[in-house]
């Protein structure tokens, strides 16, 4: 095998291995029950930075203490948000939340069943990923890339395979 298909089989196995992360990352995670989120502002920052992937673990709001941070709808628009819990109203069933990086408490108190869960993990940077391949013209991207891939790592097999019909066919055809 020549230098540069061995260059090639390497490269479409890398790609392939990320891929396959990637996708467990983004979709796999549903399957032990965490959903993934997208931070898209700073107001937790340190905690979680712009542009990361939270994990996020649905909990009962019973469960949630002052000093967690929650992930929440915001509002109609179904905006997510995530947020630290400072002070919890049991009886009318209200979260009230503060961003870390934010000077005061947000406007709203956040109802019991807005509630979507607990982060549990993040990872920096891959939630600019996640949005980019979320939506047009990322998506077309993602889809794209996969098809080019799929195409890498069959071609190969492809192209042998029609080279051994070919071959066949020179055989059976030569008059000797």
């Amino acid at each position: 095998m020549s230098r540069m298909k061995k260059g090639i089989k390497a490269l479409t196995t890398v790609l392939v291995i990320a891929v396959v992360v990637f996708a467990v990352l983004l979709v796999g995670v549903r399957l032990v029950g965490l959903t993934p989120y997208s931070v898209l502002s700073g107001s937790m920052e340190p905690t979680y930075q712009t542009g990361s992937l939270i994990y996020v673990k649905q909990v009962r709001p019973e469960d949630v203490q002052v000093g967690q941070a929650i992930t929440f709808v915001l509002n109609e628009d179904l905006v997510v948000a995530t947020h630290r819990v400072i002070e919890i109203d049991a009886v009318n069933e209200l979260f009230y939340t503060k961003g870390d990086a934010n000077e005061s408490p947000d406007g709203a108190p956040v109802h019991f069943k807005n509630l979507i869960g607990v982060p549990v993990f993040s990872i920096p940077y891959l939630g600019y990923v996640a949005s980019f391949v979320q939506k047009p013209p990322g998506m077309y991207l993602a889809i794209a890339a996969g098809a080019i891939l799929l195409l890498l790592i069959f071609l190969p097999d492809i192209v042998r395979a029609f080279k051994k019909e070919k071959d066949k066919q020179e055989i059976s055809s030569d008059p000797q």
